[in-house]
């Protein structure tokens, strides 16, 4: 597609960038000295509308409403819904791991469903009840039905969400393919790379078999996956340095123990979301193309997980610098 077909709303995502939450006002976030604190600061944000007397106990729900009103319009306004897609499969795989598991174990989760603004409650357990839908796109039918019958053979909760995990990366490179972009192509693949090596990094830990990690690991990052296997019974030690020698050691270094030479698993979250968020750094100054609605989207996605993790230190009172390390990077 064109990138002229971004004419339209290009200019309408720049007005919702202007509703971001600002440096000044993380600073004020971050000092604040308890949640209603917090509240009153938040009262003149985009959040305002939220903040009741309960808003503390009611993020969660505050958050997926707010979540899915933003992917609804954006539905309606992208001349590509790829590029939504992308970052709303994230609660739709979500939705089908709950739903799948509700299904299987007869148990009510619909409590836990997210807002991901195109695919309904009811869509989802249609198509995981019947195994056939109209609505949904061929790989996300691929996942339920591979899930589905792999519990004919065994009765393992985990292994579901193990398969929809594999297959949400499988759909990532695929909606990335589908919109022929290089640069989104490029952060789909550092995305997917960097989930790997968090996940190979905690399979070591745990000692996970081969087997195991082979299911878990995506054949979809520019890394090899079999390079991963190979580390499968080393240390995390001799990982960290196979991760040294590839495009993200520059990342991982500064996050390596001189002690153990080990990378801090904690750590690397927060540089692989910062990571993430440099590479949309040229759609602040593109007005054509689909990077910057897509530029926004992980700017929205960082401001929750900040608000997530500024609420949560309000209630247990961390001090201020540990929790401004933890902060993603928004610019």
């Amino acid at each position: 597609m064109k990138e002229t077909a971004y004419n339209q709303i290009n200019p309408l995502v720049r007005l919702k960038e202007t509703e971001l939450l600002s440096n000044a006002q993380y600073e004020q976030l971050l000092n604040a000295k308890s949640t209603n604190e917090l509240k009153e600061i938040l009262k003149n944000t985009v959040y305002g509308p939220y903040m009741t007397s309960d808003f503390t106990e009611t993020f969660e729900y505050i958050y997926s409403k707010e979540k899915g009103k933003l992917y609804e319009w954006l539905y309606e306004m992208a001349p590509e819904p790829e590029v939504i897609t992308i970052y709303t499969s994230r609660a739709t795989f979500h939705n089908l791991k709950v739903l799948t598991k509700a299904e299987l174990t007869g148990k009510n989760l619909d409590h836990l469903f997210i807002e991901d603004g195109r695919y309904s409650i009811e869509t989802l357990k249609s198509a995981i009840r019947t195994r056939v839908s109209t609505e949904l796109p061929q790989p996300l039918m691929n996942a339920i039905l591979e899930v589905l019958d792999y519990f004919q053979e065994s009765t393992t909760l985990q292994a579901i969400d193990i398969i929809y995990d594999r297959n949400f990366l499988t759909f990532q490179k695929y909606l990335a393919e589908a919109l022929n972009d290089q640069n989104i192509l490029a952060e789909v693949t550092a995305f997917i790379d960097l989930t790997n090596i968090s996940t190979m990094a905690r399979g070591i830990i745990q000692g996970q078999h081969e087997n195991f990690l082979s299911t878990v690991l995506s054949s979809s990052g520019s890394i090899s996956k079999v390079r991963f296997l190979d580390y499968t019974e080393q240390t995390l030690a001799s990982f960290t340095d196979f991760v040294l020698t590839t495009v993200y050691g520059g990342l991982v270094l500064p996050i390596v123990s001189a002690k153990t030479k080990e990378m801090d698993l904690v750590a690397f979250e927060k540089v692989k979301d910062d990571y993430l968020t440099s590479l949309y750094d040229k759609a602040k100054t593109m007005a054509f193309g689909p990077l910057p609605l897509l530029a926004f989207l992980n700017a929205k996605e960082v401001e929750w997980k900040n608000l997530r993790l500024l609420l949560v230190s309000k209630r247990s009172n961390f001090p201020i610098e540990i929790v401004r390390e933890r902060m993603r990077m928004t610019e």
